[in-house]
Formats: C-alpha cells, sequence, structure tokens
C-alpha cells in the first residue's frame, strides 16, 4: 500500500479586525469588504465571489470549528498559516492564536505557518496606476532585526510548536519562509543567515523535538509588488540548510499570456513542467503545488480600467471544481511516483481577493472540498 499524501491548504487571515488594518482603512475593516464590493470587470468575468457561509469572523472560535470540520471532513490534513511578524510586532496572528486555538475541535486538523516576511504594502485596494508605477505606500518592511528574530523564532517554539496539532514532518516541526531575499537582508550574508537558522535548529531541539523541518517557498516569477527572484536557489537553499522546497501558487511559475484570462488548464500543464525541472534540479524535497484559480482584481479601485500592459489585472479561467479535481488527480498519481515525503499544498482555503479559495461559495458550493475528497479518498 502507497504511503499516504499529506494534502495541506494555505491559510490568509486577513478576514477579522486587526488593529492595524484599522489605522489605514478606518475601524471593522476586514478584507470581507474587497470581496463584497467586487464587481465584474470584462465580459464573462464572474465577480463578485460571494462566500456560502457568509463573512465570518475567523478569530472567533465558533466560525473556526465549522471551517476546521469542513476541512478534516473533505481531506485537508494541515493548514499553513500566513504568518506576519515585523520589528514592532505579530499581525493577523488572531485567526490562529484566538480563532484556531480556541477551537474546541482543533485536534482535528493540523497546523503550521509560513513566515510571510516579504514587504507589506498599502494595497487593499490598491490602485492600478500605483501598482503598475511601484509607488505603493510601504506599510512595514519584511526586513527585520536579529533580536526580531530571536524573538519570532522563540514564540514560534513556545506557542506553536509545543502546541498538540502542530504539523511535523518525521518529528520535526514544519516551518517555511516565503521571501529568501528578504532573509538574507535581515543578516546581511549567507554565513549569518545559516548561523541564525542553525540557531532556530538548536531552540527546536532544546524544547525537545527531534530537530526542525525547515521549507522555503521558492518562485520564477515575482508576485507581489517589490518581490524579486534569488539569484541561484539551489544553491542558497543548499548554504542555508534547508530541508525541502515548495511553492506558494501556479503564477509563481507560469506566466499568464492571455488578457484577460488564460485558460486553468494551459497553466496546469506550464506548472507541471516546472515540477518535473524543480525536482531534477534541486538537492532537497519538493512539496508540489496545486491552485484552484488566479483573479487579483477584488484588490483593485474598481473604477480603474484594467489592461494588457498591466500583468496584475490578468486571471485564470475555466477552473471549474472537475478542472480542479483533474488537476489534484495528476498530482496525485505523479507525486506518488516521486521519491521522499509525500506532501502537497493546495493554494488556497480562503484567498478570496486572489481568486483562490476552497471554502464554498453560492455558484459552486462545496464543489472543491469535494473534489479533495474524492481524488485522496477521505471517507
Amino acid at each position: 500500500m502507497s504511503e499516504k499524501i499529506q494534502v495541506g491548504a494555505y491559510y490568509f487571515p486577513n478576514y477579522h479586525v486587526d488593529k492595524r488594518n484599522e489605522i489605514i482603512h478606518g475601524k471593522g475593516w476586514t478584507e470581507w469588504q474587497l470581496v463584497n464590493h467586487a464587481t465584474p470587470r470584462f465580459k464573462d468575468h464572474q465577480q463578485p465571489k460571494v462566500p456560502l457561509w457568509g463573512y465570518g469572523d475567523e478569530a472567533d472560535p465558533k466560525v473556526m470549528e465549522m471551517k476546521i470540520d469542513a476541512a478534516a471532513d473533505n481531506g485537508i490534513d494541515y493548514w499553513i498559516f500566513d504568518w506576519y511578524w515585523y520589528d514592532d510586532g505579530p499581525f493577523l496572528d488572531s485567526c490562529l492564536e484566538k480563532g484556531f486555538m480556541g477551537a474546541k475541535n482543533n485536534n482535528r486538523i493540523k497546523f503550521c505557518c509560513m513566515w510571510a516576511n516579504h514587504d507589506w504594502h498599502n494595497m487593499h485596494p490598491g490602485s492600478v496606476r500605483a501598482r503598475a508605477t511601484g509607488k505603493l505606500e510601504l506599510l512595514y518592511p519584511g526586513k527585520v532585526s536579529e533580536k526580531t528574530f530571536d524573538t519570532i523564532t522563540t514564540h514560534v517554539v513556545e506557542k506553536y510548536f509545543k502546541h498538540p496539532s502542530h504539523f511535523n514532518i518525521d518529528g520535526c516541526p514544519y516551518f517555511s519562509v516565503y521571501d529568501l531575499n528578504e532573509l538574507l537582508k535581515n543578516f546581511g550574508s549567507i554565513a549569518k543567515t545559516r548561523k541564525a537558522l542553525d540557531d532556530f535548529r538548536k531552540k527546536t531541539k532544546a524544547a525537545g523535538f527531534k530537530d526542525l523541518h525547515l521549507n522555503a517557498v521558492v518562485w520564477g516569477r515575482p508576485n507581489l509588488p517589490g518581490e524579486s527572484v534569488p539569484v541561484d536557489p539551489v544553491k542558497l537553499l543548499e548554504e542555508l540548510g534547508f530541508d525541502s522546497f515548495t511553492s506558494y501558487v501556479w503564477i509563481h511559475h507560469v506566466e499568464l499570456t492571455g488578457f484577460p484570462f488564460t485558460p486553468y488548464k494551459k497553466v496546469r500543464d506550464e506548472y507541471f513542467l516546472y515540477w518535473e525541472k524543480a525536482v531534477k534540479t534541486f538537492s532537497i524535497p519538493y512539496f508540489p503545488n496545486v491552485s484552484m484559480g488566479w483573479d487579483t482584481t477584488p484588490r483593485f479601485v474598481q473604477s480603474d480600467i484594467l489592461s494588457e500592459e498591466y500583468e496584475f489585472g490578468k486571471c485564470i479561467d475555466q477552473n471549474t471544481p472537475e478542472a480542479f479535481k483533474a488537476a489534484l488527480q495528476m498530482a496525485k498519481e505523479k507525486l506518488e511516483n516521486q521519491l521522499g515525503p509525500k506532501i502537497m499544498n493546495i493554494n488556497s482555503w480562503n484567498e478570496w481577493t486572489e481568486g483562490s479559495y476552497l471554502e464554498p461559495d453560492k455558484i459552486n458550493g462545496a464543489g472543491y472540498l469535494k473534489a479533495i475528497r474524492e481524488v485522496f479518498n477521505t471517507k
């Protein structure tokens, strides 16, 4: 009998009230406001996306309990929370620390963190003109001090790794880093960065764990404003001692060539070519990705005109639950024949304003969750 594939999904925790957001956007603001006010921007453009469960507060344990049951019942083994911590402290952490950790059924699903250590710009909503010229207001720099990094790792080990529902690989707590370039900026050199990561490992072992499983998100194409691609990620991951690497979303590796739409199957097939190349190029295990879709137009000023010259306005279409299911099946078959841990990450549980979510909507119902349950034979 083949090893069970562990299926994870990224979780973007911007659907609860956070004081930082209130300072910028006003009292009570969450990203649900962008979802609710999205409009069709092109012919045959399906917006707004309407959540079947309503616009719930994910920091409420009762709301999170419903999400946990839905994830567990449909084959999601763990969530990877997009996790933010800057020099002046945490951001968007109430979803995990109040919602998930306060949920009575949080033993039904595992969790872990991807440190989203990128710059946070004022892009909710961001105008097309500002994004196109690169003049977005920088709110929170991703670069942190060595002291802050020490605080971060202590918090992660004590608060998260020791939680009984934390996701481990072979007894080692999983922790992922989103932006390798930004990580290097923290310490100024590869040698100093390696030392900081080695200290993180020592801290993890001192807490009673076998070791730390350190994962890196690698991409071939920038996604957010200000991102850049590492010059030599293969060498960099080796020198920094990472244990595995993964992807956040298909469009990190595939250019959307159509406007306004690129077909889902085309993006899928091009991503699979990247996957094939990645496992041959890197010496550490690759945890593949299946993306549900892509449409960031809810994040734009809705009166702005999107054009073919503006890359962030391009979308994926034809991403039906049936097409998603076919991609899952292909990924399952390929992963079963790949050496190393059988682990796969999905984009995403709830990236509503990026058009990539598994939570039920009023058009497809729970179709995307059902696809996972059926492909991975979850009872």
